[in-house]
């Protein structure tokens, strides 16, 4: 099994374009916004057009939440499809969605600019600035999926080529709850306070401070978050086991909570706190 991607900024008409990049390099499953989908059909996953708020769709989008990904992967093994196409808003999305469900690593990454031109582009950033998604299957299957309001794209968006419209007949609008919110914007506050809160309910640390957020940038595309923090522990534990254990829980919870990823994690022991009681022997 094979697997390759298509990557492009939020609102800039991936899955609009995800048939026929699936067509052209021979892929015969799709897996775009939470939903892994073969021959027009729904296999598995729930839509994160689904979701009530901008934040679940994106936790459901990269399989985060509970039973999602372990769905999935079950899916995939039955069909075994010949080629899967993952649609991101980056590598990294891309590059975690295929880690997160076990798939073979990325062959080939196509962006959306180099099939798509700066004007049909602009026209797709329109659609979305309405509130329009576009989901890869057709009107009649998605029924049952998703609850928000259908629009068939036959005759809202391409109304003088019969041709064109039996071609894109297998697509379908829909405008997400979420949609009506605006844009999601995550201060790096809130992601201080996530770090905050994980590190102060481990009984083993004494306190802390001094809690950065770093976005890597690649370009214009954020890469990811360094996090950073220095922390104050009580006398007594295996000081590299637990600092492990909580990075990879500083981990999960700021990725589970934002949906962004992060690639670092940075924890500064500054000092070890020791409860002296009178008459303790050391």
């Amino acid at each position: 099994m094979d697997v390759i991607a298509l990557v492009g900024p939020s609102g800039t008409g991936k899955s609009h374009r995800a048939l026929q990049v699936a067509r052209e390099h021979d892929a015969d499953a799709i897996i775009d916004d939470g939903i892994l989908i073969k021959d027009g059909h729904i296999v598995a996953g729930e839509s994160a057009k689904n979701e009530k708020s901008k934040i679940m769709a994106v936790r459901r989008a990269i399989f985060v939440l509970p039973g999602h990904a372990e769905e999935v992967r079950a899916a995939i093994q039955k069909i075994q499809p010949h080629r899967i196409l993952v649609i991101g808003t980056s590598e990294n999305m891309v590059h975690k969605i295929a880690k997160t469900l076990k798939l073979p690593a990325i062959q080939l990454i196509v962006r959306i600019e180099d099939i798509a031109s700066h004007f049909e582009i602009a026209e797709a950033r329109k659609q979305r600035l309405g509130g329009k998604h576009i989901i890869p299957v057709p009107t009649i299957e998605l029924k049952s999926h998703v609850s928000g309001f259908l629009i068939d794209p036959l005759q809202s968006l391409f109304k003088k080529s019969n041709v064109r419209r039996r071609k894109l007949g297998e697509k379908t609008i829909v405008r997400p709850v979420f949609s009506y919110y605006g844009k999601l914007i995550i201060d790096d506050t809130v992601i201080r306070k996530i770090v905050e809160r994980v590190l102060k309910a481990k009984e083993f640390v004494k306190n802390v401070k001094n809690v950065s957020v770093k976005h890597l940038f690649q370009g214009d595309e954020d890469h990811g978050l360094k996090i950073s923090c220095e922390v104050i522990l009580n006398y007594g534990n295996h000081i590299p086991t637990l600092i492990s254990q909580t990075q990879a829980k500083v981990r999960e919870s700021v990725e589970f909570a934002t949906g962004m990823i992060v690639r670092a994690i940075d924890i500064d022991v500054r000092a070890l706190y020791v409860d002296f009681q009178p008459g303790a022997k050391f």
